[in-house]
C-alpha cells in the first residue's frame, strides 16, 4: 500500500542492495492512461536528446507537503507514473533526486523548463531515501506512488532553493538494462529560520468580470436593469469563480482590486433584475437574486479592514484607448467618466473608501501613449510589469519607482511571479509545480540581497479561474510562515523608497508586444462609441427626465471599452450594436406621423402636423415646416418656413397647426422637421405635397355677375307670372256677369291670333321652371381655421 513507502528498507548485503533501497508496494489496480498511441515521427535532434529514454514514462507530481519544509518536517510526495511507450516496463523503481542549492532566479527558470534526464549533469537518486518498486507496468497503464522522507535525509545543507526530482528507473522488454525512463522536477524552498530583512510582498486579488448588463431597463420607476444573459449568476453561486475568489481571499493577506461595474451589476441583481430570453426580444425575471445578495454580504465581510483599489468603471482598456481610440473625438471623455464613477459606486455598495489613483494596463505593458492616457483621468500610479519596464540588474529591485518625468509612479510587478498561475491549474500536477516554483522564486528574491529589504508586487491575471484562484491561495498559504517575506498592501508598496538603480524609462512604442496589440479593440469600436454618445446627447435634451436614459447608456458605453473584450472581437461588436440599436429605437419613439398630400382651396388655411411620443416620459422639441415654393405658398406671413415649439406627453400625440397663405395655383412640396432646442435636427424629415387651387378676384367677379343675372331673370319671370294671373282673374270676373254667357262660348278671333305679350324690350315672355333654392356664393377668402389635411 502507499503507506509502505514511509518505511526505509535495511540490510547490509550487497546482493540485497536493491531490496534495501526499495520497498515493494501493493499498488492499486493499474490505471488505464489511455489507448496506445502510434509512435510519433521525431527529428534526429529530438531522438538524440531522448537517447536515454527518459521520456518513455510520464511522471506526475500531484502533491508535495509541506510546500516549504523546515527542520524536523517530513516531506511527502504523491503522484502517478504512466507508461507512454508501446513496451512493457519491468523492474522499475520510483526514486527521489535532490540537486545542489540554486544561486539565482534564472537557474530556477531553466530547471523548470527541462523535461528529460541527463546522466552526469542531473543528480543521482538519494541513497538513504526510500524508493518504490514497480515490478511491471504495461504499455499505456498508470500506477500511483507515495514517497515520504525526513528533511534531514534530503541533504539540504543551508537555506536556499533546491531542485527535487522524482524519477522512474527501470527496463523495457526491448532494452534489458536499468536507465531513467522518466523524471519530473520541482523545487523545495528551504529557509528554516526567518531572515533578518524580509521581502515585502504585495499580492493583488482581482475581482473583475466581463460585461453582462445591457443598456435596456424595464419601464418601472426603479428602471430594473436588463441583463444580456444570466452567466454572472454561475460565477456568484457556491463554487463559482467569483464565489471562490471571495471565500479564498478573506483569509489571505491581499489587496483587493475591484471593477466597480461588477459591484454595480451584482447589486442590481440583488435588488431584482430581468434577463433577455434566447431571442433577445422578451425580458424574464432574473432568478438568482438570493445568490447576488449572499455574495455581496460575503464580500463586504471579507474586505473589512483591508485596502481596496477601485479601477475605473468597467475596467477600460487603456492600451486600446491609447493606440486606437485617442484620435476619435470624445474617447478620452469615456475614461474620465469611468474614473469619476468608480469611487461613488464602491462607497455606496461596499461602504469603504477605495483608492482610485491606480491605473492597470493589460498585462502591465506600457509605452508613452499608454502612460499618457492612463494618467489623463487623474491616476498618478501605473501598475506595470517587469517584462515591460525592464531592469538590467543582477537582483530584483523594489517595485515602485518614478516613471518618465517623475510625476507618475510606476509600480512594476514581478513578471515571473505574476504569471506563475496562468494556464491550466485543474490538474493537480500543474498546480503543485506552479506553487513550488512561486515559493522558490520568492525565496530566491530575498536571498539575492538578504541584507536589503525590498518591496515586490504580484499582479496576476485579471480573471483567474477557480483552479487558478485555488492555486494562488495555496501558494500564499505557503508564505504564511513569514520566514523570508511579509505581506504589505498596494498603497504601502507604491510609497516604498525606490531603488536608485531601477529603471525609470518608459519603453518605446515599438517594444509593445505584438500579441497584445493584436487583441486590442479596433478603431471602429471607438467610432461606434462616438456614434452612440452623439445620438445620446441629441436624445437626452428633448426629455424631461434625461437621467432615465443617460445613466444606463453611459454605463453601457463604458462597458464597450472594457479590457474584458480582448480576444472577443465579435462579441464586443454585437454588444456595441445592441446598445446603439436600442438607443435608436428609443429616439424613434418621438417622431412625425406620416402625412398624405393635401389640397388647399382658398387663399388661407392651416396645415396640421402631428408629432407622436411613444416614450414613457414627456418630450419637448421645435417643429419646423418649410415651403418648397414660398412664392406659391407662404408660411408665417411672408416667410417660406415657420417654427413652433411642441411638448408631447408620454404615450400621446400632439397636432401642431401652421397658418399658410396661397398666392398662385399649383403643387408645393412641404418639409416638416423636428429640432432640439439648440437647433440640432432630430429624427428624419417628413415631406408631403400641397395642391393649391386658389379662386382669384377676377374669377370671383365673373361668378358674381352670373349670379346677379340669374337673380334678375328670376325677378322678371316672377313679375310676368303675376301679370298673367291678374289678367286671367279679370277675364273670369267679366264672364260671370249676366248677358255674357253667349260671349263666353264664342271664340274671339283676336285672342287666337294675338301676339305674345312683350316687356319693354319687346321680347316674348316664355314659361319658366321655378327659381332654384340656392344662395349666392361668397367671394370672401376661406376662414383661418379651415382644415385642409385629409
Amino acid at each position: 500500500m502507499a503507506e509502505a513507502a514511509d518505511i526505509q528498507g535495511t540490510g547490509p548485503s550487497p546482493a540485497r542492495r536493491w531490496l534495501r533501497r526499495t520497498i515493494t508496494v501493493a499498488f492499486g489496480a493499474p490505471l488505464l492512461a489511455g489507448l496506445l498511441q502510434a509512435p510519433a515521427v521525431t527529428s534526429p535532434a529530438a531522438a538524440a536528446e531522448d537517447a536515454t529514454g527518459s521520456k518513455t514514462v510520464d511522471v506526475s507530481l500531484d502533491t508535495l507537503t509541506p510546500s516549504a519544509p523546515v527542520e524536523g518536517d517530513t516531506v511527502r510526495v504523491t503522484g502517478t507514473v504512466t507508461n507512454r511507450s508501446r513496451k512493457t516496463v519491468t523492474d522499475a523503481t520510483v526514486d527521489l533526486h535532490v540537486g545542489p542549492r540554486m544561486t539565482s532566479r534564472s537557474q530556477i527558470d531553466q530547471v523548470a523548463g527541462r523535461t528529460g534526464f541527463r546522466r552526469g549533469s542531473d543528480p543521482a537518486a538519494l541513497e538513504d531515501a526510500p524508493a518504490i518498486a514497480i515490478p511491471r507496468l504495461g504499455a499505456g497503464l498508470s500506477a500511483e506512488f507515495s514517497l515520504s522522507v525526513p528533511v534531514s535525509k534530503l541533504g539540504l545543507d543551508e537555506a536556499g532553493v533546491y531542485q527535487l526530482g522524482v524519477s522512474l528507473t527501470g527496463q523495457t522488454t526491448d532494452q534489458r538494462y536499468d536507465r531513467v525512463l522518466g523524471i519530473e522536477r520541482t523545487f523545495v524552498p528551504y529557509q528554516p529560520e526567518a531572515t533578518e530583512k524580509k521581502t515585502q510582498l504585495t499580492y493583488l486579488w482581482p475581482l473583475i468580470s466581463s460585461a453582462h448588463v445591457s443598456a435596456e431597463t424595464a419601464t418601472d420607476d426603479q428602471q430594473t436593469p436588463v441583463f444580456e444573459d444570466d452567466a454572472l449568476a454561475a460565477e456568484l453561486k457556491p463554487g463559482g469563480r467569483l464565489d471562490q475568489l471571495v471565500s479564498l481571499g478573506k483569509d489571505l493577506p491581499v489587496t483587493w482590486v475591484v471593477d466597480p461595474d461588477l459591484l454595480a451589476s451584482v447589486d442590481a441583481m440583488a435588488n431584482g433584475y430581468r434577463v433577455k430570453d434566447g431571442n433577445g426580444t422578451l425580458h424574464v425575471p432574473g432568478p438568482n437574486q438570493t445568490a447576488a445578495e449572499r455574495w455581496l454580504n460575503a464580500l463586504e465581510k471579507a474586505i473589512e479592514g483591508r485596502k481596496v483599489v477601485a479601477l475605473p468603471f468597467a475596467d477600460p482598456d487603456l492600451a486600446s484607448l491609447a493606440h486606437r481610440g485617442k484620435d476619435v473625438p470624445g474617447s478620452l471623455g469615456h475614461l474620465q467618466s469611468a474614473t469619476a464613477l468608480a469611487r461613488g459606486t464602491v462607497e455606496t455598495i461596499l461602504h469603504v473608501q477605495p483608492a482610485t489613483d491606480f491605473a492597470w494596463p493589460a498585462d502591465g505593458a506600457v509605452d508613452p501613449s499608454i502612460v499618457a492616457v492612463a494618467t489623463s483621468a487623474g491616476a498618478d500610479k501605473v501598475i506595470a510589469r517587469s517584462d515591460s519596464v525592464r531592469d538590467d540588474l543582477s537582483y530584483t529591485p523594489t517595485a515602485a519607482r518614478p516613471l518618465g518625468n517623475g510625476s507618475t509612479t510606476a509600480v512594476v510587478s514581478d513578471a515571473l511571479l505574476s504569471t506563475a498561475f496562468e494556464g491550466d491549474m485543474v490538474r493537480a500536477e500543474k498546480s503543485t509545480l506552479a506553487v513550488q516554483e512561486f515559493l522558490a522564486q520568492s525565496l530566491a528574491i530575498t536571498l539575492e540581497q538578504p541584507e536589503v529589504r525590498r518591496s515586490i508586487v504580484v499582479a496576476p491575471q485579471r480573471m483567474p479561474s477557480v483552479a487558478q484562484a485555488q492555486t494562488m491561495a495555496t501558494a500564499l498559504h505557503g508564505l504564511s510562515g513569514r520566514r523570508w517575506s511579509e505581506p504589505v498592501d498596494l498603497l504601502a508598496a507604491a510609497a516604498a523608497k525606490p531603488d536608485p538603480d531601477a529603471s525609470t524609462a518608459v519603453p518605446g512604442s515599438s517594444r509593445y508586444p505584438k500579441k497584445l496589440r493584436d487583441r486590442e479593440l479596433p478603431v471602429q469600436a471607438f467610432r461606434d462609441m462616438k456614434t452612440t454618445r452623439d445620438e445620446l446627447d441629441d436624445f437626452k435634451v428633448v426629455l424631461t427626465l434625461p437621467y432615465r436614459v443617460v445613466t444606463p447608456f453611459g454605463n453601457a458605453i463604458n462597458r464597450e471599452m472594457s479590457t474584458s473584450w480582448r480576444g472577443q472581437a465579435r462579441a464586443a461588436a454585437i454588444y456595441r450594436g445592441n446598445v446603439l440599436e436600442y438607443l435608436q429605437t428609443l429616439t424613434k419613439g418621438v417622431q412625425l406621423v406620416d402625412k398624405s398630400d393635401l389640397t388647399l382651396s382658398g387663399r388661407s388655411a392651416t396645415i396640421p402636423v402631428t408629432v407622436q411620443n411613444q416614450l414613457l416620459q414627456d418630450a419637448h422639441l421645435v417643429l419646423r415646416l418649410t415651403s418648397g415654393n414660398k412664392n406659391r405658398l407662404k408660411l408665417n406671413g411672408d416667410d417660406g418656413l415657420a417654427e413652433l415649439p411642441v411638448k408631447i406627453n408620454g404615450g400621446h400625440s400632439q397636432s401642431v397647426k401652421f397658418p399658410v397663405s396661397a398666392n398662385v395655383n399649383g403643387q408645393v412640396a412641404m418639409t416638416a422637421q423636428l429640432y432640439t432646442d439648440d437647433g440640432t435636427p432630430y429624427g428624419q424629415p417628413m415631406t408631403f405635397n400641397v395642391k393649391v387651387s386658389e379662386i382669384t378676384a377676377t374669377v370671383m367677379l365673373v361668378i358674381a355677375g352670373g349670379v346677379l343675372l340669374l337673380v334678375l331673370a328670376g325677378v322678371r319671370m316672377y313679375s310676368q307670372r303675376k301679370r298673367r294671373a291678374a289678367l286671367n282673374a279679370e277675364a273670369e270676373a267679366e264672364a260671370a256677369e249676366p248677358g255674357t254667357e253667349a260671349e263666353d262660348e264664342q271664340t274671339d278671333p283676336e285672342t287666337e291670333t294675338r301676339p305674345a305679350e312683350t316687356d319693354g324690350d319687346d321680347e316674348p315672355v316664355q314659361p319658366s321652371d321655378p327659381t332654384p333654392d340656392t344662395g349666392p356664393e361668397s367671394a370672401d377668402p376661406s376662414g383661418a381655421g379651415e382644415k385642409v389635411d385629409r
